[in-house]
């Protein structure tokens, strides 16, 4: 599994605005130049956020973006699973039931749980708040 620059840029700009001033909204211009990501790029990015009520934005001077709740409420694996779609490792466990005829035989079945297991174990349960802690140290 790749998470791509959508989903890595998106988890950037969330990091970004968790880290601004709480109340303030941030110009998408600013953050484009702190993160070095292209404006137009982060553009559509900011619009998937915005659609699913993670970020709040107000338009016109002294508009921009802020994040919707508290960093502590935002784990890496919402940002991803929006961004990305699955982390499933297969699709045949895409969907919590698992549909694919060759399940119940499926020597390697095991294997793909696990590793999903393990992905979900990180990036659930990592927030927004923990990674900003982790950068002040």
């Amino acid at each position: 599994m790749k998470i791509s620059t959508k989903g890595r840029y998106a988890l950037r700009m969330m990091l970004d605005l968790a880290g601004c001033e709480e109340g303030k909204y941030v110009a998408l211009k600013d953050i484009a130049e702190r993160q070095g990501i292209s404006l137009k790029y982060l553009e559509q990015i900011i619009s998937v956020l915005a659609k699913a009520g993670y970020v709040k934005s107000v338009r016109g001077t002294g508009g921009g973006y802020m994040l919707a709740k508290k960093p502590e409420e935002y784990t890496v694996g919402m940002i991803l699973r929006l961004t990305e779609g699955s982390l499933a490792p297969v699709s045949c466990l895409d969907y919590p039931e698992n549909t694919c005829p060759r399940a119940e035989h499926c020597i390697t079945l095991g294997v793909w749980e696990k590793i999903r297991d393990a992905v979900y174990g990180v990036v659930d349960n990592l927030t927004l708040a923990d990674l900003l802690n982790e950068q002040k140290k």
